[in-house]
């Protein structure tokens, strides 16, 4: 017997009940990271930290009673391609929040969405500042936080040259133009600065490090790299192959973590410094649970509390890292901000954010009304097992995106 149309219609109303009480119990957010291309090797790693993050707030009962439902895509290192699957987040899949990018030109891409939708990105991944946008938070190192440290630290090793070496691209022109500047107040002369740009996926460096070991053949000379990507790998490889060491010629690295050194050759590059505000190495109890829990994880990925399952995670060899870190802070400082604003408002959250605190695996950071946080910074030397060694700590550094804050 076919079933009566009132009937019909009423099992209709019902599923349509059902899902509008599925749709209920979700917040949709947005993860905007490259999967593909010459950043995944970067990349790769905040997906799978978001993701993480996400269970681990779903297993303690979500965000206002809702659980995370991630919308993840993949910009494939296309720098255009961020600002499209920036606008699909916001308007077609409707998401609260973006966490995402990774290089300065992708942020930028994607920043006039942001500000044109009235959405909320976090940014996680150390930047040159000379930003700020009601529309962006900036969790991770400004040029003040990361650039500058390491710097003063060479000077005072006795370093009276400096090769500045980066990917041609806004992050490191705009982070040397700052250091350049910073180093002639300090009383290096331009003739002790050399300034190189190579392209992303660049794997050609015989020439540059022909360069650099003549550039260094006094003993008094330092690198300081903005290089990004996979392009490190074909640099240190060359870099190791012309005798050139950190005793020789030390590298500082601003775009290499313990996530990078697993595709490094570590053990010839012991002894560079890189410098963040995390190292997987610092010991806290915090610190130890955040690498147990993320390493459990990784395992058996998925996100508890929605239908979702998380495929190509690579459980072999992981780490953390200072933008896994700040990543996972990132969604912490949101959640808080949702919870005391009551509302997932994009205004409401916004004004929210400013002021809170969160105590991270390493020390409690806060905050500002900047969009940028207070952290403690850390100079690390590089170790042959991948890892770091802190070699330096500053505590409580207040992130400064603009250098003239900075440069006297």
């Amino acid at each position: 017997m076919k079933p009566s149309f009132p009937k019909i219609i009423a099992g209709a109303a019902a599923g349509l009940l059902a899902f509008a009480a599925t749709a209920a119990e979700t917040v949709k957010v947005g993860v905007l990271h490259s999967l593909s291309g010459t950043m995944a090797i970067s990349e790769t790693s905040l997906k799978d930290v978001l993701l993480f993050t996400f269970d681990e707030i779903n297993k303690k009962g979500g965000v206002l009673g809702k659980m995370i439902e991630p919308v993840v895509v993949d910009p494939a290192s296309n720098w255009p391609l961020f600002a499209e699957k920036a606008e699909q987040l916001l308007v077609k899949d409707k998401v609260s929040v973006v966490f995402g990018c990774w290089t300065s030109v992708s942020r930028k891409s994607c920043l006039p969405v942001f500000e044109k939708e009235n959405g909320l990105l976090f940014y996680p991944v150390q930047y040159e500042g000379e930003e700020l946008s009601k529309n962006i938070f900036y969790t991770a190192e400004a040029v003040n936080q990361q650039a500058i440290p390491p710097v003063d630290y060479m000077l005072s090793e006795g370093k009276k040259k400096f090769y500045l070496l980066g990917s041609d691209y806004v992050y490191p022109r705009t982070t040397n133009k700052i250091l350049k500047k910073y180093l002639k107040s300090k009383g290096i002369p331009d003739s002790d600065i050399e300034e190189i740009y190579t392209p992303f996926g660049h794997t050609d460096y015989q020439t540059i490090v022909a360069s650099i070991k003549k550039f260094s053949a006094g003993g008094s000379a330092c690198i300081i790299s903005t290089l990004n990507g996979d392009t490190n790998v074909p640099f240190f490889k060359e870099f190791a192959n012309a005798g050139l060491t950190s005793e020789n010629c030390p590298v500082v690295s601003f775009s290499i973590s313990e996530d990078e050194f697993r595709g490094l050759p570590a053990k010839q590059l012991a002894g560079h410094l890189g410098c963040w505000t995390y190292f997987m190495s610092i010991k806290t109890p915090e610190n130890q649970k955040f690498v147990g829990d993320f390493l459990s994880w990784v395992k058996a990925p998925k996100v508890t509390g929605v239908d979702y399952t998380v495929s190509g995670v690579d459980p072999k060899g992981r780490v953390t890292c200072s933008p896994m870190n700040l990543s996972r802070m990132g969604v912490y400082l949101w959640k808080q901000a949702v919870e005391k604003a009551g509302t997932f408002d994009v205004d409401k959250v916004r004004d929210a954010l400013t002021g809170q605190k969160f105590k991270g695996p390493v020390c409690e950071v806060t905050m500002q009304a900047n969009h940028h946080l207070v952290n403690d910074v850390f100079i690390g030397e590089t170790l042959p097992t991948g890892q770091f060694k802190v070699i330096k700590t500053f505590k409580g550094v207040a992130g400064e995106p603009f250098s003239e804050k900075f440069l006297k």
